[in-house]
């Protein structure tokens, strides 16, 4: 059974969204600002966690920052219509998904189960092609590692996502839109910003200078690939 942590100010949405999750087969716990997430995260196995940003004591993006030092479970960010800003802002720092408020509880549940699958394969399953070099990129798919010149790097599970299938398409230009759903297997709602995000940080991981990138080239007006190893 599948560990969700619910984090958010308002009692009457986490206790709908404890309902529509439990409903589900997960088990759920709750919090109501950041400094209780993160308890909760080093206290219990936790394989995600939905979090609000607007909350007392601990917001959810100064909660993020804290989690993202030590773990890379899965967060969907919580945000009102008028939090674009903060939407942006929390992926940079390592969310990997958003749902907007009011959600649509179909929505939401579809939003986890795809993070969960995507972060339990991290954790092993079979594959068909377990190990990927591209210059001084390597990737294991087996033991989920990356490293880049023989140094092991941290990715989030949508980072690892995000370069394994760029990686397994070398040389191939995906629009912004298509990598939003191969990557996140959703509808491309916001997909420019949402990837755009996501591949900056990405670049900070993987580039010696994320401002003149080796591997992950943007090509103006198209997208976005993998340069072919030499």
């Amino acid at each position: 059974m599948y560990n969700i942590l619910i984090c958010d100010d308002e009692k009457d949405i986490v206790t709908a969204l404890k309902i529509y999750l439990e409903s589900e087969g997960y088990n759920t716990f709750l919090a109501y600002n950041g400094k209780e997430a993160l308890r909760i995260v080093d206290s219990e196995d936790i394989h995600l966690v939905l979090m609000d940003i607007m909350m007392p004591e601990m917001d959810g993006i100064s909660a993020m920052v804290k989690l993202r030092e030590e773990n890379n479970v899965p967060v969907i960010l919580l945000t009102a219509k008028g939090e674009d800003t903060d939407k942006i802002l929390g992926l940079n720092v390592g969310a990997d998904d958003y749902v907007t408020k009011p959600f649509n509880p179909v929505e939401l549940v579809a939003r986890v189960r795809s993070q969960l699958r995507r972060y339990m394969l991290l954790g092993g399953g079979s594959v068909k092609e377990s190990s990927i070099t591209i210059g001084g990129i390597s990737l294991d798919d087996k033991s989920k590692e990356v490293t880049v010149d023989g140094e092991l790097v941290s990715l989030t599970p949508t980072e690892y996502d995000i370069l394994k299938f760029l990686m397994q398409h070398p040389g191939q230009v995906f629009s912004p839109k298509t990598l939003y759903q191969k990557v996140w297997n959703d509808e491309p709602y916001g997909a420019e910003s949402t990837v755009a995000v996501h591949i900056r940080h990405l670049r900070e991981k993987i580039e010696i200078n994320p401002a003149e990138p080796r591997y992950i080239k943007a090509v103006w007006g198209q997208g976005y690939k993998m340069e072919r190893g030499k």
